[in-house]
Parts: C-alpha cells; sequence; structure tokens
C-alpha cells in the first residue's frame, strides 16, 4: 500500500482538503496547524481555573452539571442488575427531591446495552427532551487493539441493540507512529458501522486517550483528525489512563472546536472524561466552556462529563444548598 493511498471519504475532509483525501494530503494538513503555546494555554487554564460564580448561581450551575453527566459504570463485573440501578439514579438522582434533573446518558459496555434500553423504557431518547439516552463504547475500548472487522461489529452491534451513542477509542499506537490516514480511515467507517435502521446515525465520540498523546500539538492534530473523520463528539480519555480530563487538555479541545466552528459554521461536541469528581472541579469546566465557546455549548449535545463518582459530590452539594447543613455519604445512593 503506497503513502498516497486513498483514504476513505468523509465531507468534512472534502470540502477542508479541496478533493484531495489522500495520505499525504491529510498529513500536511495536520502538520501545519499552528503549534500550541504550552505556557499560554496552562496559564489561562489555571486563571480559568480560579474564577468562582455566585452562590445565587450555584444552584442553577449544579442542576447543569447533572444535566451533562454521562453516568458511567465499564467494570468487568458489570452485570444486568448493576445496570438497572445505575439507569435507575440516572433516572432518580435523589430520591429525597423530585425536582432533581435526570442525567444526560448512561454509558456502558455493549453487551449491557440491552439491559439499559429495557430499564429506561419510556425515558429513553433525546436528553435534551429530558429523556435519558444510552451510550456505549465500542471499538475494543479501552486499548483499541483489535481488527478493524472487530471494531466494526463491535458498533454495529451496540447500535443495534439500542445504543443512540458510539464512544469509540482511536489507535493511538497508529497515530503515534503517523499513520493519520489509517486512524482517519478507522473513525470513517466506524461513523459509517454507526448507521441506524431507519437512516440516523447514533453519535460518534471519538476517544482521543490525551494521556497517552505525550504532546498538547498532539492531542490538537489529533482532535482535528477526529473532526475532520466525522466525529459528533471528541472526548479526552477512556477513565482507565492517568492522567484523565485535565483542565489544560480540555481548554484547548474547546479552543479547536471553536476555531472549526469560526470555519465551518458547524458545532462539535466536547466531553472531558475521568478524574472529574467534585462539583468543584466540574464548575471549573462549566466556566471553561462557557468562557470558550459560550453557554450555548452547555447542552447534552454539544457537552458532557464521563463520569461515576461526580454526581453523589453534587447531590450533596445540591442538599446542602437546600437544606443549609452538609449531609454525609449515606445520603446518597451508592452507583
Amino acid at each position: 500500500m503506497t503513502l498516497e493511498r486513498a483514504v476513505a471519504p468523509a465531507q468534512r475532509a472534502v470540502d477542508i482538503l479541496g478533493g484531495d483525501v489522500s495520505e499525504s494530503a491529510l498529513k500536511g494538513y495536520l502538520e501545519g496547524l499552528p503549534g500550541v503555546d504550552a505556557v499560554g494555554l496552562e496559564q489561562r487554564a489555571a486563571g480559568l481555573g480560579t474564577r468562582s460564580i455566585k452562590t445565587s448561581s450555584k444552584a442553577w450551575a449544579l442542576d447543569r452539571i447533572i444535566e451533562l453527566i454521562d453516568l458511567t459504570t465499564l467494570e468487568g463485573a458489570d452485570t444486568p442488575g448493576k445496570v438497572r440501578s445505575l439507569v435507575a439514579k440516572a433516572l432518580v438522582p435523589d430520591a429525597s427531591d423530585l425536582t432533581t434533573p435526570r442525567v444526560a446518558a448512561v454509558c456502558v459496555y455493549g453487551d449491557m446495552v440491552p439491559h439499559a434500553v429495557e430499564a429506561l423504557g419510556a425515558a429513553h431518547g433525546d436528553p435534551d427532551q429530558g429523556l435519558v439516552s444510552v451510550a456505549a463504547v465500542a471499538t475494543a475500548f479501552p486499548s483499541g487493539r483489535a481488527s478493524r472487522a472487530v471494531k466494526l461489529a463491535d458498533t454495529r452491534d451496540a447500535v443495534a441493540a439500542g445504543a443512540d451513542e458510539i464512544d469509540m477509542v482511536i489507535d493511538r499506537g497508529a497515530f503515534l507512529s503517523g499513520r493519520w490516514g489509517q486512524v482517519f480511515d478507522e473513525i470513517v467507517a466506524v461513523k459509517d458501522a454507526c448507521r441506524k435502521a431507519d437512516g440516523g446515525y447514533a453519535h460518534l465520540k471519538v476517544i482521543l486517550e490525551t494521556g497517552e498523546l505525550n504532546t498538547y500539538d498532539n492531542v490538537r492534530r489529533a482532535s482535528v483528525l477526529a473532526i475532520l473523520a466525522g466525529g459528533d463528539f471528541i472526548k479526552t480519555s477512556t477513565g482507565k489512563v492517568s492522567p484523565a480530563a485535565t483542565l489544560p487538555v480540555t481548554l484547548l479541545m474547546l479552543e479547536t472546536v471553536r476555531d472549526w466552528h469560526r470555519w465551518t459554521g458547524e458545532k462539535i461536541g466536547v466531553k472531558p472524561a475521568g478524574g472529574i469528581r467534585t462539583s468543584k472541579d466540574a464548575i471549573k469546566y462549566l466556566v471553561t466552556v462557557a468562557e470558550t465557546l459560550g453557554e450555548e455549548w452547555l447542552v447534552p449535545h454539544l457537552f458532557r462529563y464521563g463520569a461515576s463518582s461526580l454526581l453523589n459530590d453534587v447531590l450533596l452539594q445540591r442538599q446542602k444548598l437546600t437544606t443549609g447543613r452538609y449531609s454525609g455519604p449515606s445520603y446518597v445512593t451508592i452507583d
């Protein structure tokens, strides 16, 4: 296979690259992106991380965080019963306060999708309409070490079972060795595998695993590559590698999405995942999104938190605002 082999077409890439969607054209475009000012990026992230919000706004912020959470269980010991319990919490996060909003989605392994869909029942649907989506990790998550045929079968099975969203992992080995066309091809193929029986597509979140990409320049290139190939979201991490989500990396991805929107008018979602455990940390991300992209991005189809333990801390903070005192962890259910 030559360097100039044709890369599977994606309309975004065709438009940006002027129809020459070859390996060399893709490589030239990504290598031509401006370098990242690491010092400036980290200083801006640190500044945004110190921003505080007024007490009057905190209740809104806590509710919005809940509405943007992908409540997640991704363990080898997951069972149908555990998934049903997760769904119950997604629908009623705080049984002592039924005004608490629902989360955006539950995120599970592909074989658990039917159990999540069944447990959600009539509440399964678009989180922008107050319903709860089902997200499934696919493509040999978290390593991505499988043949393309296996990855595509993994995706198709999850979509056929009712997944509304697919969280795929890129092949970091291919990316880091400069085989960017291969990574591009695979994202394009997975996006095609997201096609539903009705002709629509499950939303595709492309996990970059930024903790393994080593440099900010690589994060920017991987972000643009994922968008060019058809990703609906770019996602930081699997949550299985340290470091997972960080504020500087997320800010860089948000800036990439901002620039893409300025170039094309198209809105791409961002999902930091892994390591965001407290409402204090989650608010930092909320502020960073609002300052970088505007509050219009603080909706489920454009921003998510990938989290398992975050919800409990947000619920405890929400109870504090309501009652004036802190509750212990026994006042929220175990995920």
